[in-house]
């Protein structure tokens, strides 16, 4: 079954710049607590999974910004685990404002799994349930 996590936020003044919209830097950290949501739905967390030896580095992104948010406003933070292979996952993230769900945003990440050496690792073989879990939500 696909699944896409939904992380809601409040704009903090600290995010905004002098022109009094999000920078745009501060859309990346959003994106991390909806890929940890989107995580947490396997039934582990993020450091469950360090802990265990497996990390995710980041090896690629994206993003594109449609309209700029400002101080208060309400979002809501999609994710989606869009490509999964042995060796590396991407994550999709979308930035809507709320109430009217208005596409603000979005973005990509791509992560490689790699051991506690940065040494590359093939997930499916090293790690069989957390491999499990992660291709349900696709």
């Amino acid at each position: 079954m696909k699944y896409v996590s939904e992380s809601f936020l409040t704009v903090r003044y600290a995010e905004t710049d002098m022109m009094g919209i999000v920078h745009h830097s501060r859309y990346y950290p959003w994106f991390e607590v909806a890929r940890t949501d989107f995580i947490k739905k396997t039934g582990t967390s993020y450091s469950e999974m360090e802990k265990k030896g497996v990390q995710l580095p980041l090896v690629e992104t994206h993003a594109k910004y449609h309209h700029g948010l400002r101080y208060e406003d309400e979002v809501v933070v999609t994710a989606e685990l869009t490509e999964l292979r042995v060796a590396k996952c991407r994550f999709e993230y979308k930035v809507y404002k709320l109430p009217e769900r208005r596409l603000m945003a979005e973005g990509a990440t791509v992560h490689g799994f790699v051991d506690e050496n940065f040494k590359p690792i093939n997930l499916k073989k090293r790690f069989p349930e957390m491999w499990e879990s992660l291709s349900e939500l696709m």
